[in-house]
């Protein structure tokens, strides 16, 4: 049992790393077959032993059903996608918005999910998802694109505001953010993986550190060390390095900021390619039991593996960017800088990373 407990926890890596593992989950099968499931009354075989009256507790693999949360009033699959246009005098206008029609965007088969970073303390309520990435996965081709919006991005929020598009988690869980998407964008993501800032150091740390490929120099504070530089090329980082590399913005953007997550991103999952990834679950299953959040189910990642083998070749991985060519920096009445869309611009990268012509 505790085979298979593992096996599923290697399902669930950030941004659903099980694509990434073909080999060593086929062995991970193998390894869980020889477990005996112990039934249930309604002979469907249980993931772990659950004991009589426990209370559920979410997990990366055992999702808790969805609780009420505020809405706004659009009826779910016939949403009519609607984008921001920006006025020519929005410098300065208290509402810089018209709305519009854009394209829904369908694309066969596809599976939109977002990897989401979190920076929510285990005694903290409130959170804000300062790592926004649409991840869309196309098993007709197998391929994956990965597209990175800006927290600072100024959307309307069905049913609330014009705002940061990284407090509409926070107002009203993921279906809000995603009401936020399909309404501003037209692309609509169907599942979610949270992963928190403060379990990234120590996930990196556990795998030994991982070789991250910088395409541009980066020169910031960091604490404890005054200005320090990431040269261009393959940098070995530890975790707090890793996170700074990813996190950091004051000498940069938050264009720049995305551009190096996926960076991180990618290093990890070649990290986890490199290693026995079974001989480290069980280190790393009581740090994604409690920092990894998703509403991913075994049954909707089993149909996913048949991805892993193509995937498992970077090349097959397209990275795209909402940046300085799909938005207009903009001040708000009350002095916040934020960023208004381009939708015409953010349709077009929309489009061709989830398979438009």
């Amino acid at each position: 049992m505790h085979k298979l407990k593992w096996f599923i926890v290697l399902l669930i890596l950030p941004l659903i790393t099980l694509i990434f593992l073909s080999p060593r989950l086929m062995q991970a099968m193998t390894l869980a077959s020889e477990a005996t499931p112990q039934p249930s009354e309604n002979g469907v075989a249980l993931l772990v032993d659950i004991p009589a009256g426990a209370t559920p507790t979410p997990t990366p693999f055992q999702p808790l059903p969805p609780t009420p949360t505020y809405l706004p009033e659009i009826e779910r699959g016939s949403i009519a996608a609607r984008a921001t246009q920006i006025k020519d005098n929005a410098e300065g206008d208290d509402n810089p918005w018209d709305t519009s029609p854009a394209p829904t965007l369908v694309a066969g088969k596809r599976i939109n999910l977002l990897l989401l970073g979190s920076d929510q303390r285990p005694y903290e309520g409130g959170f804000r998802t300062d790592t926004i990435i649409l991840v869309s996965l196309d098993p007709s081709t197998g391929t994956a694109s990965l597209v990175s919006f800006p927290r600072d991005l100024y959307v309307y929020i069905p049913g609330w505001t014009q705002q940061r598009i990284n407090t509409a988690m926070g107002y009203g869980g993921f279906p809000l953010l995603a009401d936020t998407l399909a309404y501003n964008f037209g692309v609509r993501p169907e599942h979610y993986v949270i992963v928190n800032f403060w379990a990234f150091t120590q996930t990196i740390d556990n795998l030994g550190g991982i070789d991250v490929y910088a395409t541009q120099a980066l020169t910031d504070h960091r604490d404890g060390y005054g200005y320090y530089t990431i040269e261009p090329g393959l940098n070995h980082m530890d975790g707090e390095t890793a996170l700074w590399y990813a996190r950091s913005r004051y000498s940069t953007s938050d264009f720049d900021r995305g551009r190096r997550q996926q960076e991180v991103v990618l290093a990890l999952f070649k990290r986890l390619l490199s290693l026995n990834a079974i001989e480290k679950a069980p280190e790393l299953y009581d740090l994604y039991a409690q920092n990894v959040t998703t509403d991913l189910s075994f049954q909707d990642i089993a149909p996913l593996l048949p991805l892993a083998a193509l995937l498992s070749d970077s090349s097959r991985i397209q990275q795209y960017f909402i940046g300085p060519g799909q938005v207009t920096a903009w001040t708000t009445p009350g002095g916040a800088q934020v960023l208004l869309p381009n939708p015409d611009a953010i349709n077009a990268v929309l489009w061709q990373a989830l398979g438009g012509e």
